[in-house]
């Protein structure tokens, strides 16, 4: 990973130790301090990975956000204190940084306003000013790449400038880092790529796709820096440049995704006559992404974002260097158990990391899953309901269609695949890693949940999971929800969901109603779990 440093004109670093009790007076460099730092953006992408990296660095965290409720179903909710403050609302912010001795400015109107650089510019203002009155000891910034001349920038690369520059006018030092593409689930750049790589076998790009060089980096690596800024006294007052160990254009980038992610390699034809505007609508149209997001940052596809040179930064404290592009890809692509943004990942999977999603991503990061969802009411009680559930397969069968079922398994193998002959290893009993007829089971959590992985040939990955709660309302009884989950690899794997559309609706409405009924009627006789 290459660093470059650039001097700013400001004030030098106040540099004390918490214990002498005044706010912004606690960036000293050693490491161990515990500090009061603020983070402004912890419902964005980078913010959200940033604050448990705090956590987990021991310093107090205050996250300070327009709608603090988005902030409700994070996994480190409780550790961390809540404020509400709106950049665009000078004394809130200057209310929420009493009392700290850094913060984190992570924000950007970029897909949220008209006219988004007046709108960073008023909010760097109000920032600034608010940190002078606070007495806040540091400021930190994350930028982007780029040369210095506004006039060659796209309007999102100046408009970063910009911010840092307004920041960094006042009397609290600011250190800016700037990055390119970041590379992890939920990152926007990396959300653009994903999607375009794995929808479109054959691009038609601009000529610039093939010839502007970027210097991505993993959201790891970000982190690192960020955390790093803290105990780093010689930082504040500079502009830092940060990338990873390899510079590609956005073609390489593409073929290198692809063939990590499985896929073939990408036929991309670069012509002259697409412009950055038309671009944008293309990427609107292929991508989950909003035009408002994706026309600046397709603009700032046309600039060269490529750290100047510099000294390498050292390795990670365990002694893993930096990440290359692959493996950042590889830890973005790595699927989480819940396979959903919206759920707290977290508290499941430990070792998840901070490539993969989170709870408060946007709903078009971490990639695309399909689903088929549905709910039913039964009388039975909850765990009559998940005894029904968990003997499902095997030789007492899936209640609906055995013989649609029996068929799949002999595509299945005529494919190659394990087919439907495994059974179940007992007729009632379930744990996690048995073969269940062409499933594995993933998740057993009785009387709450049990989720079924798919080992059969498929152009993606599959999931079928069943969720088990009494039900609400004082009418009693138990609602079933049953879920089948589907990661598309490709162009093949979307026609793949949407050609079995309807077959698959009917198999699983009919499915999810005898399940409902079988449990109430007690017909299958089925021990409740331990």
């Amino acid at each position: 990973m290459v660093v470059r440093h650039e001097a700013r004109n400001a004030a030098a670093p106040r540099m004390a130790t918490l214990a002498e009790g005044s706010p912004g007076q606690a960036l000293g460099n050693g490491a161990g301090i515990r500090m009061r730092v603020g983070v402004i953006g912890a419902t964005g992408y980078v913010g959200g990975r940033l604050v448990p990296e705090l956590l987990a660095a021991g310093h107090q965290v205050r996250c300070l956000a327009r709608m603090p409720s988005r902030l409700d179903r994070v996994p480190w909710r409780n550790r961390v204190e809540v404020v509400a403050a709106d950049v665009f609302d000078a004394p809130s912010v200057e209310s929420g940084f009493r009392g700290l001795d850094a913060v984190y400015y992570l924000v950007h109107s970029m897909g949220h306003a008209r006219d988004f650089e007046q709108a960073d510019r008023l909010g760097a203002e109000n920032t600034r000013m608010a940190a002078e009155r606070a007495d806040v000891g540091r400021l930190i910034y994350l930028g982007g790449l780029g040369h210095n001349d506004p006039a060659g920038l796209s309007d999102h690369l100046a408009s970063r400038h910009e911010v840092g520059r307004i920041l960094g006018s006042g009397t609290v030092p600011l250190t800016e880092l700037r990055a390119a593409v970041i590379i992890g689930s939920g990152s926007a750049s990396f959300e653009m790529l994903r999607h375009l790589v794995e929808v479109l076998p054959l691009m038609v790009c601009p000529r610039w796709v093939t010839k502007t060089r970027c210097q991505p980096i993993a959201i790891a690596d970000v982190l690192r820096h960020l955390v790093s800024a803290l105990r780093s006294p010689d930082g504040a007052g500079r502009i830092v440049e940060i990338g990873g160990p390899d510079v590609l254009t956005y073609g390489e980038m593409m073929q290198r995704y692809a063939e990590v992610a499985g896929l073939r390699r990408r036929l991309i034809i670069p012509v002259p006559l697409l412009t950055p505007r038309l671009s944008s609508h293309w990427v609107n149209l292929v991508t989950p992404l909003p035009i408002g997001l994706a026309r600046p940052l397709v603009d700032s596809l046309c600039n060269d974002v490529v750290v100047g040179a510099g000294e390498q930064l050292p390795g990670h404290d365990d002694g893993r260097g930096p990440l290359s592009f692959e493996e950042a890809v590889r830890d973005a692509l790595a699927r989480v158990k819940d396979l959903e943004v919206s759920t707290s990942w977290m508290d499941s999977a430990s070792n998840a990391g901070s490539a993969m999603p989170m709870p408060q991503d946007p709903s078009w990061a971490g990639g695309t899953v399909l689903e088929d969802v549905r709910a039913k009411w039964s009388a039975a009680s909850p765990r009559e309901v998940f005894a029904t559930v968990s003997g499902v397969g095997g030789r007492r069968g899936w209640y609906f269609a055995n013989g649609l079922w029996a068929a799949r398994g002999w595509v299945d193998k005529l494919l190659g695949g394990v087919g439907m002959r495994r059974g179940r290893r007992h007729p009632d009993q379930l744990r996690v890693g048995d073969a269940l007829d062409f499933f594995r089971v993933e998740v057993y959590d009785p009387p709450r949940l049990l989720r079924l992985r798919a080992e059969m040939k498929l152009p993606g990955e599959a999931w079928l999971e069943w969720h088990v709660a009494p039900a609400t309302g004082g009418r009693g009884g138990t609602t079933l929800q049953q879920r089948a989950r589907f990661h598309p690899r490709g162009i093949a794997g979307r026609l793949y969901w949407w050609a079995l559309l309807l077959p698959h609706a009917l198999i699983w409405s009919r499915l999810i109603e005898r399940l409902a009924r079988v449990a109430a009627e007690g017909a299958a006789r089925i021990p409740s779990p331990d």
